[in-house]
């Protein structure tokens, strides 16, 4: 097997990015290949343009030891591997021209005998669809099975990292390989095991990313019932958090956490891959995704109660924007519709926005006249409605002393409030 000296990772992103840095690290020249300028330059500055514990060292460290670069051109290279968004059009199907884009920056460095290798979370078939993009662009290359035209491998390898903790589990998760074909599934092994710890496991290309959006999936379907729940409790009148809590403890049952709705770039996506592929049969991803992406609407319609009874002026404090606790990403969070909701529904009321992860708002909030990004201690202050959107370690420890007087509205079961006279809801 051919060795892999230099390898192109395209898209510098959440994914992208870490992954450069492991193989950097361990040895491998590497060269990043992004969009955008200030990426870039970050990267070769040795900086990480987002929040990821343990990222900013790695990258440091390659790139002061010459292994880690980053270019707006793709190189030639041995493997390449594309880590691009893949988001869902208004129809919900898989929008893959962010794909087509890094194939079409690889395919004029192609020779024959490369690995490339898809990260990017896709619907089935999409590494078939990168492969066949990029021989349509390259018909003198071949996927090994003529004689006459050298050949190229391609395999699909998603990640299966947990924003927060994506240097450890980079290291540490079972990775799934899926090749075009065998010898491309071997090959990309190879190259994960340089520093994956974990069990490599190989498959075909469509049954990996089937696999993907299985798992993604599954949680989607637990956490759906635990948002469902929430919703039946609040109007039973029952706590939710007890209620959950007292389950778990039978040996069998192990509900997950409720919250203001799903976010980020897999759970709240990925489901609906599955829904696109299949749609006559996936009966109950559909409704989990329908219950999850109705929660928002639902805690909106929470915080306009609250309010009703409240003096006109009344200001409300949004508490998180990220779509998890203790990160600074925004993908598709629930928070952020929320808080958008809000702002555009009350507009005679300020929105006091604490997101102590991010220096500006969101351009899906900036520019609203009655919105604005405080600090927590500042946005509580001002306001009459407190709503916990996001359990940040920062949110957890809120003297309950601040909150009192104040209605709560806690998506999250993060504040221990005590006996104080707030109002809670969930």
């Amino acid at each position: 097997m051919n060795t892999i000296n230099r390898v192109a990772v395209i898209g510098l992103g959440y994914i992208g990015l870490p992954t450069a840095a492991i193989l950097a690290t361990n040895g491998v020249e590497v060269i990043g290949v992004d969009v955008n300028q200030r990426t870039v330059d970050a990267v070769n500055a040795g900086q990480v343009p987002f929040v990821e514990p343990d990222l900013g060292v790695h990258v440091a460290g390659a790139v002061s030891q010459g292994h880690l670069s980053a270019s707006t051109a793709t190189p030639r290279a041995d493997a390449y591997i594309v880590a691009v968004p893949t988001p869902f059009k208004d129809d919900r199907s898989a929008d893959l021209s962010y794909i087509e884009a890094a194939a079409r920056g690889i395919a004029p460095q192609l020779q024959g005998g490369e690995l490339l290798i898809l990260e990017s979370t896709s619907p089935p078939g999409a590494t078939q669809h990168m492969a066949d993009y990029i021989l349509n662009l390259r018909p003198d290359l071949s996927f090994g099975d003529e004689d006459s035209k050298p050949g190229i491998l391609v395999a699909h390898c998603p990640e299966r990292v947990l924003p927060g903790r994506v240097m450890i589990e980079l290291v540490t998760n079972d990775r799934i390989v899926g090749g075009l074909t065998p010898e491309a599934a071997e090959k990309a092994k190879h190259l994960y095991a340089l520093f994956c710890q974990g069990e490599i496991l190989t498959t075909d290309a469509v049954t990996a990313e089937m696999a993907k959006l299985v798992e993604n999936s599954y949680r989607d379907v637990n956490i759906a019932f635990a948002n469902e729940l929430s919703i039946i409790s609040d109007k039973l009148g029952i706590d939710v958090w007890e209620l959950i809590r007292l389950a778990n403890h039978h040996p069998r049952v192990n509900i997950l956490q409720p919250g203001p709705g799903v976010g980020g770039h897999c759970i709240a996506v990925d489901p609906w891959f599955i829904v696109a592929a299949a749609p006559d049969e996936s009966r109950l991803i559909r409704t989990a995704r329908e219950v999850n992406d109705s929660k928002p609407k639902w805690v909106f319609t929470q915080v306009v109660s609250a309010l009703a009874d409240l003096p006109a002026g009344a200001e409300v404090c949004v508490l998180g924007l990220a779509f998890k606790a203790n990160i600074d990403d925004l993908r598709e969070s629930p928070a952020i519709e929320i808080a958008a909701h809000l702002s555009a529904a009350l507009e005679d009321r300020r929105i006091n926005v604490a997101e102590p992860h991010v220096e500006e708002l969101p351009k899906q909030l900036a520019g609203r006249k009655n919105i604005e990004l405080v600090s927590i201690e500042e946005s509580i202050r001002r306001s009459a409605v407190v709503v916990v959107l996001v359990d940040h370690d920062a949110v957890k420890s809120i003297s309950p002393e601040l909150l009192v007087g104040k209605t709560v509205i806690d998506t999250r079961g993060a504040l221990s409030l005590g006996a104080h006279p707030a109002t809670i809801a969930v």
